[in-house]
């Protein structure tokens, strides 16, 4: 299952003869402890961005040698570590612009609920006056329809 092999569960459990619900409870144990074990038996960049950055996070303090050590063993080139590496460090980038940018939205939503309040609070206001309004109108046209009646008797 893991790097340079890459050899799927399905394949392994035909040709080793154990259970695939076993081998795949191994591959999970495995990924639990930081192993890098893609699930399929696919090229290093179609790996799943945890398996990727993984491999960015085991080969931090690599030197030169010993990444080529790390690469050769899994299958791996430096380019694609180099690249993952980078694409680590850029979404970290994008992550603290973000902060920023969360809280600038926090003021926003927290003036958006008190500019919300203020609203619900005027649109109750001017539904007890319509309805205030409402009632005098029927009021007005029982009183006419009395008046009437009064003076035809």
């Amino acid at each position: 299952m893991s790097p340079p092999n890459r050899q799927d569960v399905p394949q392994i459990s035909k040709e080793l003869g154990i259970h695939r619900s076993t081998l795949y409870q191994w591959r999970s144990n495995w990924r639990l402890q930081g192993e890098v074990v893609p699930a399929s038996e696919k090229g290093p960049d179609s790996w799943s961005a945890a398996d990727k950055f993984t491999v960015v996070l085991e080969t931090a303090g690599f030197n030169a040698t010993e990444l080529s050590s790390y690469c050769r063993e899994r299958g791996l080139f430096l380019e694609q570590v180099a690249r993952w590496r980078q694409t680590a460090q850029d979404a970290n980038a994008n992550a603290v612009l973000t902060m920023a940018e969360q809280k600038e939205l926090e003021k926003l939503r927290a003036q958006d609920q008190r500019e919300i309040k203020a609203l619900k609070k005027e649109l109750q206001r001017k539904e007890k006056a319509l309805a205030e309004m409402a009632a005098l109108l029927v009021l007005q046209k029982k009183w006419e329809a009395y008046c009437s009646e009064v003076a035809e008797s």
